[in-house]
């Protein structure tokens, strides 16, 4: 193999967007059962182990995405702490100098908080949909749990030195749209950040349709009875999150609008899948695989040049095109083709 070269500017695609951020499933395996993920009533077979991308090819091609310009690297699932080791993984991509992430539900982080930030993970991102138990089971199907272990996995998490969490809940109109309030106090004053993520049409098996998107607008109504809600600016380029700060000057909330308000014109996210495939998009319909290229064992170059052939093509815009149909189409989506699971891809 031939070293992947120092830092460059970001290769960009055929809409002028840069790639910078990485996220990579660690696994398709969860302990939840979310309705807009990976709903037990249309289960699936998990990958065999000998499909799975290992650590040392994870850590290859994460190294040469950061060489072409990746700056953030997100760990997710599935969810990411039932892959065994995972902090082994952490510390594997720390000496590349990418900022380090991760999604999950957090009922495991009790166990693996003070590992993940000894390995030099820098943040964290915890999903919880409901603080009452009864909806919480409604919305995540999650057998065996309740908010009170994401809650003491957040509060792990804080003891372990992460002082700030971002903390997602993907509102469904008739759900759990009532819990915006609950979350929103219970969260307020703290250093979290509480974001709201409008239902979106992702995979296939979610039963998604445009009555059951609680919107941005009708979210900033209700968070707007906790006080004054002023707009932030954006801190980099390609973030997602409207944040808004409360009028307490500490709280903060943030909405992800894929929906109503889409934001693909800024998107600078890859996903490496958990069998080696490469999507541009969340809303992708295929995938670029370089599984059998890395079980191969190519060179950093030729694995380089087929990535940016890859990200160079780019020209994927779904939620756009999906905000400029009319209503009456919009109620048939999703549109033709068969779309990747978000189980694969870790939204």
């Amino acid at each position: 193999m031939t070293d992947s070269g120092p830092p460059t500017e970001p290769w960009r695609d055929l809409r002028g967007r840069p790639l910078t951020d990485l996220r990579i499933s660690v696994t398709d395996r969860c302990n939840f059962r979310c309705g807009y993920c990976m709903p037990r009533t249309k289960a699936r077979s998990f990958l065999p182990r000998s499909q799975i991308i290992s650590f040392e090819e994870i850590e290859r091609v994460a190294r040469v995405f950061v060489a072409a310009g990746v700056r953030k690297l997100r760990l997710t699932g599935g969810e990411p702490l039932l892959r065994r080791d995972l902090p082994t993984l952490v510390g594997m991509l720390r000496p590349l100098g990418a900022e380090l992430a991760l999604t999950t539900n957090a009922v495991l982080l009790s166990d693996f908080a003070p590992a993940l930030k000894e390995a030099g993970l820098d943040r964290i991102t915890v999903s919880l949909d409901a603080l009452d138990p009864q909806v919480f089971q409604d919305a995540t199907d999650a057998l065996g749990f309740s908010p009170q272990d994401v809650l003491s996995g957040i509060a792990a998490a804080e003891s372990a030195g992460f002082s700030s969490l971002n903390i997602n809940c993907v509102v469904r109109r008739g759900l759990n749209d009532q819990q915006i309030l609950p979350l929103a106090r219970a969260f307020r004053g703290s250093r979290h950040v509480l974001r709201f993520i409008e239902f979106m049409d992702v995979g296939t098996r979610n039963a998604w349709s445009l009555d059951q998107v609680f919107s941005e607008k009708e979210i900033l109504r209700e968070l707007s009875t906790m006080g004054e809600l002023t707009p932030l600016q954006p801190r980099h380029p390609g973030e997602v999150s409207r944040r808004y700060r409360l009028d307490d000057g500490v709280t903060e909330y943030g909405v992800i609008a894929s929906v109503t308000r889409p934001f693909c014109g800024d998107c600078c996210r890859a996903r490496l899948s958990a069998d080696g495939r490469l999507y541009s998009c969340l809303f992708a319909q295929q995938g670029l695989s370089i599984f059998d290229q890395l079980r191969a064992d190519v060179s950093d170059t030729d694995l380089k040049k087929m990535m940016a052939g890859w990200w160079h093509a780019r020209d994927d815009r779904y939620s756009e095109t999906r905000g400029e149909l009319d209503g009456g189409e919009r109620r048939h989506l999703p549109l033709a083709g068969q779309r990747v699971e978000m189980s694969y891809i870790g939204g």
